[in-house]
């Protein structure tokens, strides 16, 4: 139990809680907008042990993301790090931060700071009221975009109290495109602090030995398409349920066969399945160097890569997720993908059904010949789609 002490009332006390893996400048900049903003008093930088809504967990443990917060926040002076939650372990939970935070600052106003996208996530929290009985909400705009005012007013009208709004709107940088970028050997400074940098550096954190390999084998232009389809699908894989180093996995290694030509002796043993057409054997050359080069055993990434240009029917979530990524990233160009794009974001089920219409419906207009997987695909899933 935290010892109480008895603040003055007119002190302002934040929390700001995340899994920061990694954290990045975005954050430090959030934090001091609101420290300006509300007059903080205090803020304290809380890195979670288990943040409930990531699937398949932080990729960075929970001592360096600590470390790194402490690197990030260490000339902010009324900022403190704290690693309680990550001391308490297990699944950290809002409203138990908020019951410790309103104990130990009993006679100070209490905010609990927020992006834009959580505010938005708001509503699905465990005890959500329970955490609104000891902490007022602060909201901060995110990617280019103020907090929007209809999401306040349906907060309001769901809590009946309203929610601060720290006037910040920032840049489109993520957690999640950080890490997909440092596995690929990329090192973001512009968007970390460069001491954060080098501790991610030295610690080798968020480093795949297998994505550095496989990348080796790609052309530069090929692996700045791997590097886009990653992006992408880590980006959609949280609210599909699936794990991210899942989906980084297969999108990384989708394309490692591309290069390769059939006569490599990297292919030795490989036997491809009869009548596929050469525009989608690269599929299969690379679930086969994926399984035998790389190791890779889990058979729904190896199947991901076996079908993710020709799709098929009955696929799982992870492979239309590659199939769809491969398919949309912002390098492609062609007739009606802005559609799809925006449908790929809002309507998964029906970007995917679309999808493989356009895709049948350009190859016959082409005169190419269907592949058969293709077909079996689309006729899937128009029998299983609520947009037949």
């Amino acid at each position: 139990m935290p010892q109480k002490v008895v603040y003055n009332k007119g002190m302002k006390v934040a929390v700001f809680g995340g899994s920061f893996d990694p954290v990045h400048k975005e954050h430090v900049l959030l934090v001091k907008s609101a420290i300006d903003y509300l007059g903080l008093d205090k803020v304290i930088v809380m890195p979670s042990y288990v943040a409930p809504h990531k699937a398949g967990g932080a990729c960075a443990s929970a001592r360096d993301r600590l470390e790194m917060c402490r690197i990030a926040f260490r000339k902010m002076k009324r900022v403190e790090v704290s690693g309680e939650e990550i001391e308490a372990g297990g699944t950290s939970y809002t409203y138990l931060t908020c019951r410790r935070l309103a104990e130990k600052y009993p006679e100070a106003r209490r905010f609990l700071l927020v992006g834009a996208d959580m505010l938005e996530d708001f509503f699905t929290w465990k005890n959500p009221e329970d955490i609104l009985s000891h902490v007022t909400l602060a909201a901060c705009g995110r990617y280019n975009a103020a907090v929007d005012d209809t999401l306040r007013m349906r907060f309001f009208s769901r809590f009946g109290t309203p929610c601060a709004v720290v006037p910040y709107i920032g840049t489109d940088v993520s957690s999640t495109s950080l890490r997909v970028r440092l596995a690929f050997g990329l090192r973001p400074s512009r968007e970390l602090d460069a001491k954060v940098c080098s501790y991610i550096k030295r610690c080798g954190l968020y480093a795949d030995p297998t994505i550095a390999a496989a990348l080796k084998l790609e052309k530069a232009s090929r692996r700045a398409h791997s590097l886009r389809v990653a992006l992408m699908a880590c980006a959609r894989a949280r609210s599909l349920g699936i794990a991210e180093g899942k989906a980084l996995l297969a999108a990384a290694l989708h394309d490692c066969a591309k290069n390769v030509s059939l006569a490599s002796p990297l292919l030795e043993g490989f036997e491809p399945p009869d009548g596929v057409p050469l525009p989608v054997i690269h599929q299969y050359t690379g679930a086969y160097l994926a399984e035998h080069l790389f190791g890779v055993r889990d058979k729904e990434i190896l199947d991901a890569i076996r079908y993710h240009t020709s799709g098929r029917a009955g696929m799982s979530d992870l492979e239309a997720l590659i199939y769809l990524s491969d398919l949309l990233e912002e390098g492609r160009e062609f007739a009606g993908i802005a559609k799809l794009r925006e449908m790929f974001w809002k309507d998964f089920d029906a970007c995917l059904l679309c999808s493989l219409a356009l895709q049948i419906d350009h190859m016959r207009t082409q005169g190419i010949e269907v592949y058969p997987l293709t077909e079996e695909a689309y006729l899937w899933k128009r029998s299983t789609s609520l947009y037949q």
